[in-house]
């Protein structure tokens, strides 16, 4: 039998000039990390897969200030991640107590990074689900599993096996709706699902897709 060809590992890719997606990490179940790149430092959201491609692609921009984790089950290598880059974590409260022993700050409803980019609690998906909104290139949701793309490739929230309170998730998104329109949120970045999206990098026209005027 003749040995298989090694496939390399893919390359993070770049959604705008400052926002980078990597490719599904095994670890969380198929997760999509992204990072920001900003002046006042580099926003890593979730735990993207932790080798040595993604390590030098991090350290390429200038490593990581911030770790968002959007929910628990995007943790992945969050120790190994902080270690590294010294990076400080942020959780929603209710899921800081699955990182025993790191330094996290945690958060009840909102947190404020500055420059307009928020952490908003998002509970239903998970006790602590969170979504980040960066207000840059019209205005982008960071949904995590709090909003997924569908089989349509809609986006939608999404009941499954593993959801925590359906009707909270719900409350969630009617929240998300009535803090921004259609001008402030015109794309969002799922956490996962990404497939769905058939060659789209990202969910654009994102308030009016979400059917923001039903909720």
């Amino acid at each position: 039998m003749q040995n298989q060809p090694t496939r390399s590992p893919k390359l993070p890719q770049a959604i705008w000039h400052n926002v980078f997606a990597f490719p599904p990490n095994r670890e969380t179940l198929g997760g999509t990390a992204y990072l920001i790149v900003e002046n006042q430092g580099n926003i890593l959201i979730d735990s993207p897969g932790w080798d040595e491609v993604n390590r030098e692609y991090l350290n390429s921009l200038g490593g990581v200030r911030w770790l968002f984790i959007t929910h628990r089950g995007a943790i992945g290598q969050t120790r190994h991640l902080q270690a590294t880059y010294n990076c400080e974590i942020i959780i929603q409260e209710q899921e800081a107590y699955l990182l025993p022993g790191l330094n996290v700050t945690t958060f009840e409803r909102e947190f404020d990074l500055g420059n307009g980019i928020e952490i908003i609690w998002t509970p239903g998906h998970s006790p602590g689900s969170a979504c980040l909104y960066y207000p840059q290139h019209g205005g982008i949701l960071f949904s995590g599993r709090h909003i997924l793309p569908n089989l349509q490739g809609e986006p939608a929230p999404l009941r499954t096996a593993k959801t925590f309170h359906w009707l909270r998730q719900l409350r969630s998104v009617k929240l998300i709706c009535d803090r921004f329109t259609r001008e402030t949120l015109q794309y969002i970045c799922p956490g996962a699902n990404t497939g769905f999206l058939r060659g789209q990098r990202v969910i654009s026209n994102a308030y009016e897709r979400l059917n923001c005027g039903s909720w």
